[in-house]
């Protein structure tokens, strides 16, 4: 059967097809399986962006700066050769002139853990802890000045084995009120790309070194909500992935300001203020080291340059570079050294949420496919490598200004689409297009089929339950016209009629189901597929009632005969599909609606008029159009009851001795449903004479006088004939 091979038309198929590609494709590339993708995806715009505009601001205006604890620190004296531990003092030393220099704030990316004042190393007769009592004091007071104003914040490092300062260190600093966590985020691919705002400590969020510097260096003090959550009313913390700040790090190799603490060390023992005032004067101080123990890959690993140069010097010699290559890597203290000016600056990168990503994605999935539906494969994959060109030039230029567009999602799903596109059109060929057009052919006028196949549904042959109205329309005395016709003559005049009614369903979309001798069965809503079924039914029944009476008025066919018609129009859900054996069978409707629209259009017979309709059609059409209820009626095969409404004209045809007829018709039935016979014929009589309706009422009330109505009154009419 037809309808087993043929069940939709191409076009809607292949936009399906383009769609599910579309929608799979984008929806791989936002699925959590590409979260390394989308990584490198800011990883590329951050490089694409150095080499384009370079960096966005001169080094000397980063508010944070980093004295660093490097190679030629470790190989300056009096530190060569000195364990780290003992170098507390010269740290002091150079925190003070630091502060004194007008630091806003200094952070510690170290910590020291031990003291060597705490060693249990025997030495002699003691230990060395006891040899070095008071060794720290120097480091500890100065961590203490600092504290004392706010200008000094240690680090500690939270994880399954913390690393905490030593107990004089968090005595000096006040405890907790100046211990700030190091922690860092780092992706799944290991990439550091953003910064926790705070961190979990004993179920109690703690803002994390950089947030906590930030505050302090912009005057703008955290608080902590009800809920826990801290917050700073001059700083944006909003990021894609929630509590962190996705991080907008410039390119090159110095785009932190850098200091070796040689030199500061070397400057604070010359006692040369002028040197601190001027570098330090108003910045953020990190004190960290950069040395290979400590770096990470970040987002700007593609744009890294070798590492060498440094602000200028106090008192040491200019450095000597031995660095002859690009590292990949960062020290972990430039991460927080960016955090803290993204955080300061109101620069750091905004990401699109999760659901624009996935709309972009999709977008640029479905434009792709679409290239390929439309296109030639070579010509497809030119289009889309342009729109690809001039996308990344988009999201390069806006991320200049801190806003980033995805890479990955929308082209990675892109070429996945407009692959799968091009591997569609080689698999699926086109015969299905052509078995729908002969199978319809038997049933369907030509432009309908073509309708169909550019409607956005198409019909299921096997059959489909479908919301319809199904169209009832004959020629009112029929059998009388017969006899005075030869049969030549009635077969003219039934098929011009029918011929005209035809033409006038299927130009409001209807599909004529079957002539049954004068009568024209017809479906709207199938097998087009048309949301407005019952409201082009109901044009379609006042263009049929104009086109009868200029048949009358002009057809030849008609010789003089004023045709009248009938029409029942019924909405519901039907069965819709073929219907018939293996040989022959026809695309039909079965349903309860179907029996309805019958009998309705039998009704008019009784009441006089020309077009009824049921109330579930009335619900279903605009607002176009003049309706008026006719009654409450009971259909032979149908135990429910339905009220029924005649269709007169469209609303601004409504004439003024119309819409009095109809105010009377209104309140006379609704007399009689309340059981006032004799008000309800009362105000039927009024338009008894000019209105059918009306004087059957009028009739049916005044026969109804002498009968007291019962408690069980319905006022429902029972037809039991076509």
């Amino acid at each position: 059967m037809i309808g087993g091979a043929v069940t939709i038309g191409r076009r809607t198929r292949d936009t399906l097809a383009v769609l599910a590609i579309a929608v799979v494709s984008a929806a791989l590339f936002v699925s959590p399986a590409f979260e390394r993708g989308r990584g490198l995806s800011l990883d590329i715009l951050t490089w694409l962006r150095f080499e384009a505009f370079g960096n966005r601001q001169a080094p000397e205006q980063s508010p944070t700066v980093v004295v660093a604890i490097d190679e030629e620190s470790y190989a300056t004296p009096p530190f060569n050769g000195s364990p780290f531990l003992t170098w507390t003092g010269e740290i002091g030393r150079v925190l003070g002139a630091v502060l004194d220099g007008g630091a806003k704030v200094v952070g510690f990316d170290i910590v020291f853990p031990t003291s060597i004042e705490q060693s249990e190393i025997p030495l002699g007769d003691s230990t060395l802890g006891d040899k070095t009592r008071g060794f720290d004091r120097d480091f500890l007071r100065a961590l203490a000045a600092g504290a004392a104003t706010g200008k000094v914040v240690l680090g500690e490092v939270f994880a399954e084995q913390p690393v905490i300062p030593a107990p004089g260190q968090r005595i000096a600093v006040r405890q907790q009120q100046n211990l700030r966590p190091l922690n860092t985020y780092t992706d799944s691919d290991d990439v550091v790309r953003r910064h926790p705002l705070t961190v979990a400590v004993d179920g109690h969020p703690v803002p994390s070194m950089a947030l906590e510097l930030a505050a302090r260096a912009r005057g703008t003090p955290l608080t902590t909500d009800p809920d826990g959550a801290v917050r700073s009313d001059d700083i944006s913390t909003a990021g894609r992935i929630a509590n962190t700040v996705t991080l907008n790090f410039d390119g090159g190799a110095d785009d932190i300001p850098t200091y070796s603490f040689a030199d500061l060390r070397a400057c604070a023992v010359k006692g040369d203020k002028d040197y601190f005032r001027r570098e330090f004067a108003g910045k953020v101080v990190l004190i960290g080291t950069v040395g290979i123990e400590d770096r990470r890959l970040t987002s700007k690993r593609f744009a890294t340059r070798a590492e060498g140069a440094r602000r200028p010097r106090c008192v040491l010699g200019e450095r000597k570079t031995t660095a002859a290559f690009a590292r990949s890597t960062i020290a972990g203290v430039y991460i927080h050294a960016t955090a803290i000016n993204n955080l300061v600056r109101h620069d750091a990168a905004i990401e699109l949420g999760w659901r624009a990503t996935g709309a972009l994605a999709l977008a640029f999935a479905l434009a792709a496919a679409t290239l390929a539906r439309l296109a030639r494969p070579a010509t497809a994959a030119a289009a889309l490598l342009a729109l690809a060109l001039l996308y990344a030039g988009l999201a390069t230029v806006l991320f200049n200004e801190a806003f980033v567009l995805p890479l990955g999602e929308p082209l990675g799903a892109a070429a996945l689409a407009l692959a799968a596109t091009i591997g569609y059109r080689f698999m699926v060929s086109d015969k299905d297009r052509r078995l729908l057009q002969k199978g319809f052919a038997y049933y369907l006028a030509p432009h309908l089929i073509d309708r169909m196949l550019a409607s956005h549904k198409l019909p299921q042959l096997g059959g489909e339950t479908r919301d319809i109205t199904v169209f009832f329309s004959d020629i009112e005395g029929f059998s009388e016209i017969a006899e005075r016709m030869t049969p030549s003559a009635l077969m003219a005049l039934t098929n011009e009629y029918l011929s005209a009614t035809t033409d006038v369903i299927e130009s409001h979309g209807g599909y004529v189901d079957k002539y049954i001798g004068d009568s024209v069965v017809a479906v709207f809503g199938a097998p087009l597929d048309d949301p407005f079924h019952a409201t082009n039914a109901a044009r379609a029944a006042l263009a049929c009632k104009a086109r009868l009476t200029e048949l009358n008025r002009t057809s030849a066919a008609f010789q003089g005969i004023k045709v009248a018609q009938r029409i029942g129009i019924n909405s519901g859900e039907a069965l819709v599909g073929n219907f018939g054996s293996q040989r022959r069978f026809n695309y039909s409707v079965m349903s309860d609606a179907v029996n309805v629209a019958s009998r309705l259009e039998g009704a008019n017979k009784f009441y006089g008029t020309t077009i009824i309709a049921s109330d579930s059609t009335v619900a279903r059409a605009a607002d176009e159009f003049t309706w008026r209820e006719l009654d409450t009626v009971r259909v032979k095969g149908r135990e429910q009851s339905l009220k029924i409404f005649e269709l007169l004209c469209l609303a601004e045809e409504l004439a003024p001795d119309q819409q009095r007829v109809l105010a009377d018709y209104a309140e006379g039935l609704a007399l009689w449903r309340a059981g006032k016979c004799e008000a309800s014929a009362a105000r039927f009589a009024r338009a008894a004479t000019m209105d059918r309706p009306s004087a059957l009422f009028a009739e049916r009330a005044r026969a109804a006088q002498h009968d007291a109505p019962s408690a069980a009154w319905a006022a429902v009419r029972s037809l039991q004939e076509k």
